[in-house]
């Protein structure tokens, strides 16, 4: 009696140690993932020179990624329901290790581009099945919340710190390191996995997989950010354009319709019925949107017009990936305490109020009277809004759907961004072009015309981050219904290592 009062506590606490060892590991990996999409666009100019890429052909060193990425995150996410979350974790970290040092070692424009491709793939396997097993492992409410509020933190601040990373590297090292640097981290996850996770998958009936559904969904995804990359260089109206958007709507369409007959569904529609779980997923759409273009465009602002280096501009984004590290953790116990209907709406009007500032940069801008109160107002916005939109985008979700909901909240964070720098790099280009037609002649081009163009681009931007703010005030539950969960499908004792 005695004895059994001491073990079975103290193998709980072990246990219980563990998660957040587990947490620890997969919240790493989705750092370095975020952190891959940031870190290549510092480096970009060394690339170009070094392999003797052409100004068309470098914007493939992007493309590629984002194609293989957004195209085949939804497909990983069902996959690692089915086939094991752990397994799929570490799948995709033996693609994305080893691609990043392919990657390090390429000599030319074609094996880099198919570098970064396969690189994509691994990030896609990766990404869902760790946000997924996070899911698995801690219980809606407090404790999701909390691990959530982490992985919020994470994701949020990786796109600066990717900046700054990248500036530091490719100045100290070269654009190689870039690469490298995924190398050590990879490779200690790889040991730790099998220590800290357990295998876990979707108990179901069946292990059917909907091909049908995926080759759909997953070409469809793939030239959707095909078209998307491509209407920045060769315009939205022609013919070439609007036959892939076309045929990518086509696509998605019949992947709709494939999903509503099919017995084994890759994203069953039901998953839709959780207003919270599709109103935090439209606005992690425009969210992502205008995050994604920020960031590109206020890198061009800081790099073009005020003429930083790479180093510099790196450097610049300190307090705002520190702001969403810190206040991270507030929102997560914003979000325990009253919800997520009261907070998403306020992160994002201040990261729209943000966005603002930004668009009112001037052409001689200081950085700190104009770009650190705007990157403190947006690090706390853009905390105060991924937290809980994360959390949303797996409330009331199934255990045996745990995989699908983190591939479909990552897709639409994806495609939201590969629409959202196309839309605002189409924004800025057309803009900075009619100030320059405009102002023949005069002294006011170079700079001013840049500044313009960024200024309109910025304006949308806000309004995206606004439309975001109406949606989650008016679909967000204030009381979401807690998951209905099968006795079958739930299956603690396989989200751990046993003690």
């Amino acid at each position: 009696m005695s004895s059994q009062s001491i073990v079975i506590p103290a193998a709980e606490a072990r246990q219980d140690r563990r998660r957040w060892y587990a947490l620890a590991l997969v919240v790493a990996a989705q750092f370095m993932v975020v952190l891959d999409v940031a870190i290549v666009n510092v480096a970009l100019p060394s690339i170009k020179t070094d392999l003797g890429f052409t100004q068309e052909s470098l914007q493939w060193v992007i493309t590629a990624y984002a194609i293989m990425f957004g195209g085949t995150l939804l497909l990983g996410g069902r996959m690692s329901d089915l086939l094991g979350r752990r397994r799929l974790f570490m799948a995709g970290l033996v693609i994305f290790t080893t691609a990043s040092l392919l990657n390090g070692l390429a000599w030319s424009e074609g094996s880099l581009i198919t570098f970064r491709a396969i690189q994509g793939l691994g990030a896609a396997l990766l990404s869902p099945a760790a946000l997924s097993i996070l899911t698995t492992t801690f219980e809606e409410g407090r404790e999701r919340n909390l691990a959530l509020g982490v992985w919020g933190a994470a994701s949020g601040s990786g796109g600066a710190a990717g900046v700054l990373l990248g500036g530091v590297l490719t100045s100290a090292f070269g654009w190689s390191w870039i690469f490298f640097v995924n190398i050590p981290v990879g490779v200690l996850l790889l040991v730790l996995a099998p220590v800290l996770v357990r295998e876990s998958r979707a108990a179901l009936n069946h292990r059917h997989f909907d091909i049908a559904g995926a080759a759909a969904i997953t070409s469809g995804l793939m030239l959707l950010v095909y078209a998307m990359t491509r209407a920045t260089q060769h315009g939205w109206a022609t013919t070439t354009t609007i036959g892939l958007l076309a045929a990518s709507a086509a696509l998605i369409v019949a992947f709709i319709v494939i999903e509503l007959r099919s017995r084994a569904a890759l994203l069953p529609m039901r998953i839709f019925r959780l207003r919270t779980l599709a109103a935090s997923n439209a606005t992690s759409l425009l969210v992502a949107a205008a995050l994604f273009s920020q960031f590109f465009l206020l890198t061009l602002y800081m790099q073009q017009v005020l003429h930083y280096s790479a180093l510099k501009t790196g450097l610049a984004y300190i307090p705002l990936t520190l702001s969403i590290v810190l206040v991270s953790a507030v929102a997560q116990g914003l979000v325990t305490r009253v919800g997520i209907r009261p907070v998403l709406p306020v992160g994002l009007l201040l990261s729209s109020a943000a966005i603002v500032l930004y668009a009112r940069l001037p052409v001689n801008g200081h950085y700190f009277w104009d770009l650190f109160p705007a990157f403190l107002l947006s690090g706390i916005g853009l905390a105060l809004s991924f937290v809980p939109m994360v959390i949303g985008g797996l409330t009331g979700v199934k255990q045996s759907d745990a995989g699908v909901a983190s591939g479909l909240f990552n897709t639409s964070q994806q495609i939201g961004g590969a629409i959202g720098v196309a839309v605002a790099t189409t924004i800025a280009t057309t803009f900075t072009t009619r100030f320059v037609d405009d102002h023949a002649g005069s002294s006011l081009l170079g700079a001013h015309a840049l500044t313009h163009g960024f200024e309109i681009a910025f304006y949308v931007l806000a309004a995206l981050m606004l439309l975001g703010a109406v949606i989650a005030g008016t679909f967000i539950e204030s009381k979401p219904a807690a998951p209905q969960e099968e006795v079958a499908d739930f299956q603690p004792e396989l989200a751990l290592e046993a003690a």
